[in-house]
């Protein structure tokens, strides 16, 4: 059972540390979409989130779906 919190909306900054597969470094993403991912390893959970990149100016760039550790969208207070 996950218990992940984003709103739709919400501007992430992802590390390359927080990505599967960061071939192009960190990114920032404006969230228009979050889904779990369907066959994930049992100790090793992932997360998709689709939204806008963002730029350095807050300019709306392509949309991503980037797969991001679920550990990085969990609420503040939960234990990790």
């Amino acid at each position: 059972m996950f218990d992940v919190r984003v709103r739709l909306g919400a501007v992430l900054e992802i590390s390359a540390a927080e990505r599967l597969m960061p071939s192009d470094g960190p990114v920032t993403l404006w969230v228009t979409g979050v889904r779990l991912v369907a066959h994930r390893p049992p100790h090793d959970e992932w997360i998709w989130v689709e939204g806008l990149r963002l730029g350095r100016t807050g300019r709306r760039g392509q949309q991503a779906r980037i797969l991001i550790r679920a550990s990085k969208l969990l609420p503040k207070d939960a234990p990790r």
